[in-house]
């Protein structure tokens, strides 16, 4: 009988977990390794939706401050901003946080970043009802390299102020 019972309640949970948070696909999570003294890095992936959702907080227990952001050219210069109002995800459209683009940013850094760390970030996000749901992602950290890259202002967001 304890077979049976436990056997149902692992289905149960399986059941539950793959319908998972939101309906969203998350692949190829990353964050950039830090350099000593460096206060700021980003976190990188691939976001897919099956119904239209809607990023809206990101959270990390390595940094004292996490944001949503996007680089935009404004009159021949990369400007980069927070995202407020959160990320849209529409049905079936990957979407993609990489440099240069939409990322999310890790600031006031609790320690440093170094190659091979793992590092949990918790993505939240609403559905059109208004439901929300969290799902965390474990990105593993990847070193700075010529084929990465400077990381997305990094340094001066150590300066940032919220």
């Amino acid at each position: 009988m304890k077979k049976v019972l436990i056997a149902s309640l692992l289905a149960l949970a399986a059941s539950a977990w793959a319908q998972g948070p939101a309906n969203v696909e998350v692949k190829d999570p990353w964050v950039r390794a830090t350099v000593a003294q460096q206060k700021a890095t980003g976190a990188f992936m691939q976001l897919t939706a099956k119904t239209d959702t809607r990023l809206v907080e990101v959270k990390s227990p390595v940094a004292g401050v996490v944001e949503l952001h996007e680089m935009v050219m404004d009159k021949d210069v990369m400007k980069m901003r927070a995202i407020t109002t959160g990320l849209s995800l529409p049905a079936g459209k990957a979407v993609e946080l990489k440099p240069g683009s939409y990322h999310v940013m890790l600031m006031d850094l609790k320690g440093p970043v170094k190659a091979g760390d793992v590092v949990p970030v918790t993505l939240v996000f609403e559905s059109q009802g208004g439901q929300r749901e969290s799902l965390e992602v474990k990105a593993t950290a990847r070193p700075l390299g010529p084929a990465m890259g400077a990381a997305p202002a990094a340094a001066d967001h150590g300066k940032h102020k919220h």
